[in-house]
């Protein structure tokens, strides 16, 4: 490797390091971060590195990493319940998008093969950019984040018929003079479906079954770096498989991911590519950045600024208004919107495309990618008013549809009636101790009427839901809900609305009690944790260890990971730093019950 090679690779480490904190300290996200991060080092930066399109090749793999992971969380069964989002709400948005924009184009006085051909790239939202940002905020399992996982899968699909359909939108000169890049493009079309549709089917059938076979004996040689090997490996020849027979290498990876759904060693192929995954899809994020190219936008300004807006703002709308159509709540639809609302990685693609096939001008595509790129970056932003500013506002409207009325008002109320909330609940009421319940499952609100407890149908992110149910005279407030950022959003509005309320917390994992914990919340308890620490109890008497002696040291244990849990909060911004910690105080509690430890009699 050469030094200037190994330069470039220290620059964009560094560049990483010191702007993603700074940006994550005011809470705009790393995605925001690896792209300011790009235009610092870029050619319209301190021009450290002056050729970005070397980059944004390479780190295209990061996005093909990122959909086999997601492949590998998704099994068919899930597929097939979101088949009418992915088809209905992805098919109308992407019809509705292009038609919009194209007709854009031709008022602007653009030919209609150019306005088309540019309308569908836009049309395209960033898969990366989209998916990234949801993990960040907990949203992807809210309606927000499968709303718009749905739109970018069929997105994804749709690049395929968009390349083909391009060229004939060109003169015919201009198409025979293209040449594809891979082996089936002087075939007939309908040979190259044939052909298309039978590697995706033989991607299936082998990984269905026979790939097992291979990593049940890359297991056996309990060489954790072949088992790595074995993972990369798979990405690198799905991604050449797909470019060979001219299919997106991203949808080739999410079908073998799906396909791995339900392999016994599904985790552990997460677990290989997860710091690959983020690693290349940060160095896309700067690739990105880098590519900006702000001597367009300091020529024209207006017009770049005009078009940013005209994209973001239609999509925006189109997207809104569709997701009301199939019945998703209006705060879900805009902050679905708002996540879709930029152009898409595959867009630099297709205006490359579009330029060799002389149906865009290099300055036209030079406006096009430089717009989409600014797109990308006020998506963060506008997440982040959406979190803030909308959120909040909608928290006091009334539902569409009525909630219950509620007669009764008590000293404590349970947002949430599942399985956490039931355990708690039952306990109270045995104790005389009244409950207000408000549950916004109706089918769990009926349920429960059936056994004959009283709970009401409400949303607890909703101001005047709270008051009805006498937040305002109640003692204390359990939040028991299952989603992480509708926990959140009550706590918030509770810490707001009614401070005196005593709020007692069910935290998902340690990152949810972090911010709960930032929120002022001091009684929260992990879900798992207490089940989780009776089974090893179980366990250990079950080995023979004393059962007295095990009771202490579990006490010992609980003790020791709660006060753990709380000072490891003050590194939670610091992922090196909360690393180090933590394994300081695995090592200290280790010694704490290596003493004394009780002998086993099995």
């Amino acid at each position: 490797m050469s030094s200037q090679n190994l330069l470039h690779v220290f620059i964009f480490l560094a560049a990483a390091c010191v702007v993603v904190p700074i940006v994550n300290r005011f809470r705009l996200g790393a995605v925001l971060g690896y792209l300011v991060a790009g235009v610092v080092i870029g050619p319209w930066g301190l021009g450290l590195i002056t050729d970005p399109q070397k980059v944004l090749h390479f780190a295209e793999f990061g996005v093909v990493m990122m959909l086999f992971v997601i492949g590998l969380e998704l099994e068919p069964p899930v597929l097939w319940r979101m088949r009418t989002w992915i088809v209905g709400l992805g098919g109308l948005q992407m019809l509705l998008t292009t038609a919009a924009l194209a007709t854009i184009g031709m008022m602007v006085g653009y030919s209609w093969s150019t306005s088309l051909a540019a309308a569908m790239a836009l049309s395209l939202s960033s898969t990366a950019l989209v998916l990234q940002m949801l993990e960040e905020k907990n949203l992807m399992n809210t309606s927000v984040g499968e709303t718009a996982f749905s739109v970018l899968l069929f997105q994804d699909i749709a690049v395929i018929p968009i390349l083909v359909l391009m060229p004939l939108l060109a003169a015919p000169a201009e198409e025979a003079a293209l040449q594809r890049d891979d082996l089936i493009t002087h075939l007939p079309g309908y040979w190259q479906a044939l052909i298309v549709a039978a590697v995706i089917g033989l991607l299936i059938m082998t990984g269905r079954y026979f790939s097992i076979h291979l990593f049940r004996v890359i297991a056996r040689s309990r060489q954790r770096e072949i088992f790595t090997a074995l993972s990369l490996a798979l990405i690198v020849g799905i991604t050449l498989l797909m470019l060979m027979i001219g299919v997106s290498p991203a949808l080739g990876a999410f079908i073998a991911g799906v396909v791995l759904a339900n392999s016994e060693y599904r985790h552990s192929l997460e677990t290989d590519i997860e710091p690959f995954k983020g690693l290349l899809l940060g160095l896309f994020f700067i690739s990105v950045g880098m590519g900006m190219d702000f001597g367009l936008l300091a020529k024209d300004p207006l017009a770049i600024i005009a078009g940013v807006l005209c994209l973001v703002m239609v999509k925006t709308a189109i997207v809104g208004v569709i997701a009301r159509l199939f019945r998703i709540d209006s705060l879900h639809a805009i902050g679905c919107a708002l996540a879709l609302s930029q152009g898409g990685e595959f867009a630099f693609v297709l205006f490359t495309f579009a330029r060799d096939l002389n149906l865009m001008a290099r300055l036209d595509a030079d406006y096009m990618t430089l717009i989409v790129a600014l797109s990308m970056a006020t998506t963060p932003l506008l997440m982040l008013w959406y979190s803030h500013v909308v959120t909040p506002r909608f928290m006091s409207i009334l539902p569409d549809r009525d909630y219950d009325s509620i007669a009764e008002q008590h000293p404590v109320i349970i947002a949430g009636f599942g399985r956490f909330g039931q355990i708690i609940g039952r306990f109270l009421l045995s104790q005389g101790v009244g409950v207000t319940v408000l549950e916004k499952d109706i089918d769990q609100v009926d349920l429960l009427r059936k056994f004959d407890f009283k709970g009401y149908f409400g949303d607890a992110t909703r101001l005047d839901l709270l008051r009805n149910a006498g937040a305002d005279k109640a003692k204390a407030l359990i939040v028991a809900v299952d989603e992480v950022e509708t926990s959140l959003q009550i706590v918030r509005l509770a810490r707001q609305a009614f401070p005196h309320l005593t709020i007692f917390a069910r935290a998902r994992n340690r990152r949810h009690a972090y911010e709960l914990d930032r929120l002022g919340v001091t009684h929260f308890k992990r879900e798992l944790f207490e089940s989780s620490l009776s089974m090893a109890r179980e366990i250990m008497v079950w080995m023979g260890a004393p059962a007295h002696e095990i009771d202490h040291r579990v006490a010992q244990f609980r003790q020791h990971d709660e006060a753990t849990l709380r000072d490891s909060f003050r590194f939670f911004e610091d992922e090196p730093a909360l690393i180090n910690f933590s394994r300081t105080r695995r090592s200290e509690l280790e010694q704490i019950l290596r003493n004394d430890a009780p002998p086993l009699d099995k």
